[in-house]
């Protein structure tokens, strides 16, 4: 059944961007053809100073926007901090938790992921959390388990696959330009999909995408998203150019 799931590609433009970076979402409207969109969903994640602008440029494009990553809290004194609800006024339709970058450089915990996850839920954003291992996780041998234990402490009660999807990142193969084998990205996502059926449901796991994220690129597209249980991938620098970007959806024309 977890190969009948429609696949996403999400772009997170990190922090990079300007309000002429916006001409590169015109790039890729032109691209994600209609045929291209019966046949996935494509999401962009640009910083937050850009989301507002960012709905109002995809409008009728078919192109989703989301946010980074969101704050635990609906309000209250947080400066500098955002809310799903703000990011949902803006026109976001999901949010990015617990992304390597946040849990290494905010040191985020899994608690602090799965209160981020419920906010986002509570403000009808997707949440879309990531998990993954670190180089020495995973020369350790220790990468399901560290992606087992993320998984358990990230994902709030009662998620469906309406209001949830995963990403797997290696977070050694971010912007490295190294990728694992097809084989290893397998075996974690399967690991994922057996894990989700405890976590969310035997129904509701069948169809939760699983998006693959690290150093996805054009030329290893496609080899990616034909392993079992990825549906789809979560793009980093890739998806900053939309030449990059489309080339990587054509992995599904």
């Amino acid at each position: 059944m977890a190969q009948m799931i429609r696949p996403m590609v999400a772009g997170n433009w990190k922090m990079n961007g300007s309000r002429a970076s916006l001409d590169e979402l015109a790039l890729m409207s032109t691209g994600f053809t209609p045929a291209l969109r019966q046949k996935l969903d494509l999401m962009i994640c640009p910083p937050a100073t850009l989301v507002l602008a960012a709905s109002q440029r995809a409008v009728g494009s078919g192109i989703a926007i989301g946010g980074q990553d969101c704050h635990a809290n609906d309000a209250g004194a947080h400066t500098g901090d955002l809310s799903a609800g703000m990011l949902f006024d803006a026109g976001a339709t999901a949010v990015i938790v617990g992304h390597s970058e946040r849990r290494a450089d905010h040191n985020e915990s899994d608690a602090t992921v799965k209160a981020k996850a419920e906010a986002a839920r509570r403000n009808a954003l997707i949440a879309i959390v990531c998990v993954g291992e670190t180089r020495a996780d995973r020369e350790a041998g220790k990468t399901l388990a560290v992606v087992r234990r993320q998984l358990k402490g990230s994902i709030p009660d009662h998620m469906t696959s309406r209001d949830l999807v995963v990403a797997y990142e290696p977070v050694w193969a971010i912007g490295t330009g190294l990728t694992p084998t097809a084989a290893d990205v397998a075996e974690v996502h399967a690991m994922i999909r057996q894990d989700l059926r405890r976590i969310v449901g035997k129904e509701e796991a069948e169809k939760v995408r699983i998006l693959y994220g690290g150093s996805v690129k054009p030329s290893n597209a496609k080899e990616l998203m034909s392993v079992p249980n990825v549906n789809g991938a979560l793009v980093g620098g890739a998806s900053l150019k939309a030449l990059d970007l489309l080339g990587i959806v054509a992995a599904y024309a």
